[in-house]
């Protein structure tokens, strides 16, 4: 039966004036490039008393492939490489329709380069253990616990909602003091592996070169968070390589990089606004370069793409492998939120 209602929602809007707003779409970016699964959000107001019937993702002309009741939008497309023209559409119970054009590019760099390997779904894995981060030294505290009183922290999986796949992680923190950090890491390749990839006889890890850290992650009060970091580590040959990506929210709303050698952050100019109560998509990727120099090559939120590639100089250590790590902070006024991830997958080759 929906799909006659829309069928007569769109024969009434040729004839009926609009009583729209407009659709508002803020992911993806129009002109954008994008990976072949493209995440959709879209809003859509009217001043129609009755309201938005129903809203839909068109991929080609005539081409719809997606509909939901509502006046809001959060969808997951998986698309095939090329140029598509989609547009998002919106009919309300006054038999106005109002449409938002988006041109996206889905290339085959969104996918695995040949002889990629990848790790699925690591937020439903085991292996992750996570640790407090009090300043003004922010070194791991030994004598903190999860539940308090510094920081409280927790984390929960097979949650169904919110969630992209049906099953997402919930990340809670909390706890009295300011500017907390609590940090989730999980050893992928070599020393202590959860993947059952120790690399004993160190021939893997030193032919890696290549990562791309890919994750949806949903808040519901992103404005309590300072920040969201997200972290592609790995130790090989006697070098530490760490491409921390850290998105400031109550901090100011954009990207740093860290600067290894000098142990602080450096604001690369670009925006990280991520939608509250919306799922985000990030996508991360970096290079250990044949000279073994850090290049931070591409942040991508919501389908917006920003090239770094930024370069950066290891450190020394004794530890060997590939690990990640994923982080929330406490603001000023530190107050417990909670971020959901999903679909965290990890690429290497």
């Amino acid at each position: 039966m929906q799909k006659f209602r829309v069928k007569a929602l769109l024969c009434l809007a040729i004839f009926a004036p609009s009583a729209f707003a407009g659709v508002t779409v803020t992911a993806p970016a129009n002109n954008s490039n994008v990976s072949p699964s493209v995440q959709f959000v879209a809003t859509a107001t009217t001043s129609c008393a009755n309201g938005i019937a129903a809203m839909g993702i068109y991929t080609a002309p005539f081409v719809r492939a997606y509909l939901v009741n509502g006046a809001s939008l959060n969808h997951s497309l998986t698309l095939n490489p090329g140029t598509y023209k989609t547009v998002v559409q919106a009919w309300d119970n006054c038999g106005g329709s109002s449409t938002t054009p988006i041109t996206i590019t889905v290339g085959s760099g969104g996918s695995p380069a040949p002889g990629t390997k990848t790790f699925a779904n690591l937020h439903q894995q085991s292996g992750w253990t996570g640790y407090a981060l009090l300043p003004t030294s922010f070194a791991i505290c030994g004598s903190c616990k999860p539940t308090g009183p510094q920081a409280t922290w927790s984390r929960k999986t097979g949650i169904g909602s919110p969630s992209v796949s049906g099953s997402a992680t919930q990340h809670d923190i909390g706890g009295q003091t300011q500017y907390a950090d609590i940090l989730w890491n999980n050893h992928l390749i070599g020393d202590f592996s959860s993947q059952g990839l120790p690399d004993w006889s160190k021939t893997l890890v030193p032919t890696l070169h290549n990562f791309v850290y890919d994750v949806y992650f949903y808040g519901t009060n992103l404005p309590a968070s300072q920040a969201l970091e997200f972290d592609i580590n790995q130790f090989v040959n006697g070098k530490s390589f760490i491409w921390g990506h850290e998105c400031r929210i109550a901090g100011g709303h954009q990207w740093d990089v860290w600067n290894n050698k000098a142990q602080k952050w450096v604001p690369t100019g670009v925006p990280c606004n991520p939608i509250n109560n919306a799922w985000n998509h990030l996508v991360l990727q970096v290079q250990r370069t044949s000279t073994d120099e850090l290049l931070f090559q591409s942040i991508t939120l919501n389908g917006a793409k920003a090239t770094l590639n930024h370069l950066d100089a290891p450190t020394t250590t004794n530890w060997y492998g590939v690990t990640i790590n994923y982080q929330q902070d406490l603001n000023h006024q530190p107050q417990p939120y909670s971020i959901w991830l999903d679909k965290l997958n990890f690429n290497y080759w």
